[in-house]
């Protein structure tokens, strides 16, 4: 008797924990039913891109616009290979965090990344035919990568999918070969579903055509459907924004800062790098990645750089100081910190960014000697615009070399400017350029001229 009685109350309390876990998920079947005269409005966005930067900046619009129109549901239309893990999971948690209910109609795709944030929303249709699974982490090379990544991937499937009443296994099995669940997927394979698989195993809510057919089996008769629609100025930051353009920015910064270096003196080079820098930190400023910190850090290594140009001839501590801090603030502006603190930031997102502008910096610098030296080479009419080809012969009368600067050997004068080391001195009333052999000279110190060198004249305090 009291044993019949404990399974009564067990089944009752998994009838109502079942009951309850139906309430809060199924918000739409909820929203319909306290509101069946309603005209709903839907609001629906797309994602048929990689998951990255610019995918993100465009569900953050979408769902800023559907909060200002008061949307009732929000309706994504996706369909993507993946992407990364990072970008993904601030995907997920927004759409975890909205208010308004959230469906999405897979068509066609929603591989790894996608099949995150898919698994994120309320209610999930597919076109027949679709898939989705397969959530693996690889890297750029398509090579699975280390088990840490892996785990944080596994882990945000079974939560996801806890989260919204989905069996955390499945979602787990998406990612981990080595998950076997009976009569769903074998050992060593990694899960992928098709529209009437996703349907079997509870990932699935209906199998539709188009939008409109998704709308009809969501239960909504009366509703009026919003696109997002993009702005010129929204492409244009998601296009300077995207990996590959924010990759040749900073090949052109570096490339310019590398140029400049070769050749001291405000030129071409460090405009086409200033030039890229507002391009590079414009729409991450706007879009509230990049920092007045971070911008700042960018703006002292430039400073530094300068002061290594033109105040301190050579290359030292200021010139190598200068690359940290561009590298740094270039890094840091494509991290998604709060000001200087990064306890919400994954270390991995720090250093891939790092690992982004490092890489770049390398292709500019092999592709600049590589292209500049084809260019100035080249026998073609830009080469012999560019360099000079005829040989200027010493047989046939020309000289590098100054006869009156050889004739100030051992001679004596004034600094005219300071030389640090390089400035200008006067010997018999003229100016001449001259170079300190060792240390400074104040402007008006006693000078002598002690080597003639490569048209150079080299001095020594007197």
């Amino acid at each position: 008797m009291i044993k019949q009685l404990i399974s009564g109350i067990l089944l009752l309390m998994l009838v109502i924990s079942s009951s309850f876990a139906q309430t809060r998920q199924d918000r739409i079947t909820q929203l319909i039913e306290n509101n069946p005269e309603k005209d709903f409005l839907i609001y629906k966005f797309d994602i048929k891109e990689n998951i990255a930067a610019p995918a993100l900046r465009t569900m953050q619009r979408a769902f800023e616009e559907a909060d200002t129109l008061n949307a009732d549901v929000i309706l994504i239309h996706m369909n993507t290979y993946g992407g990364q893990v990072n970008i993904a999971d601030s995907m997920r948690t927004r759409i975890m965090q909205s208010k308004v209910p959230v469906m999405v109609f897979i068509d066609n795709n929603a591989a790894s990344a996608g099949a995150l944030i898919s698994i994120a929303t309320d209610r999930i249709y597919m076109r027949p035919g679709s898939n989705i699974g397969a959530a693996t982490v690889v890297d750029q090379t398509g090579e699975v990568v280390a088990d840490k990544f892996q785990s944080y991937m596994r882990s945000m499937m079974r939560s996801t999918a806890e989260a919204k009443d989905r069996d955390p296994d499945i979602a787990q099995a998406m990612v981990d070969p080595s998950i076997e669940i009976e009569g769903v997927i074998e050992e060593g394979k990694v899960l992928t579903f098709t529209a009437s698989e996703a349907m079997r195993f509870g990932f699935c809510e209906g199998i539709a055509e188009d939008i409109d057919e998704v709308v009809e089996q969501a239960g909504f008769e009366n509703y009026t459907l919003v696109e997002q629609k993009l702005t010129s100025m929204d492409r244009i930051i998601n296009l300077l924004i995207s990996p590959v353009v924010s990759g040749i920015l900073i090949m052109l910064i570096l490339g310019g800062v590398y140029f400049e270096l070769q050749t001291p003196g405000v030129g071409f080079p460090i405009m086409i790098a200033i030039t890229a820098a507002l391009v590079y930190f414009a729409p991450f400023y706007l879009e509230g990645l990049a920092s007045n910190w971070e911008i700042l850090i960018f703006v002292i290594g430039i400073v530094l750089l300068a002061v290594e140009i033109f105040v301190l001839p050579g290359f030292g501590v200021s010139g190598v100081l200068g690359i940290g801090f561009i590298i740094s603030g270039l890094a840091l502006a494509m991290v998604g910190n709060d000001g200087p603190d990064f306890s919400g930031v994954p270390m991995e997102e720090v250093g891939r960014a790092f690992l982004i502008v490092i890489i770049s910096f390398f292709l500019s610098l092999s592709s600049s000697i590589y292209f500049g030296a084809r260019l100035i080479t080249s026998h073609g009419r830009i080469g012999n615009t560019l360099a000079l080809n005829t040989i200027q012969d010493t047989t046939q009368g020309y000289s590098s070399a100054n006869i009156k600067m050889k004739d100030l050997l051992g001679k004596t004068g004034i600094a005219y400017t300071m030389l640090r080391p390089s400035g200008k001195i006067e010997i018999d009333d003229d100016v001449y350029d001259a170079t300190a052999l060792t240390g400074y000279i104040d402007k008006g110190e006693k000078i002598k001229v002690v080597k003639y060198e490569t048209s150079q004249v080299f001095v020594v305090k007197a």
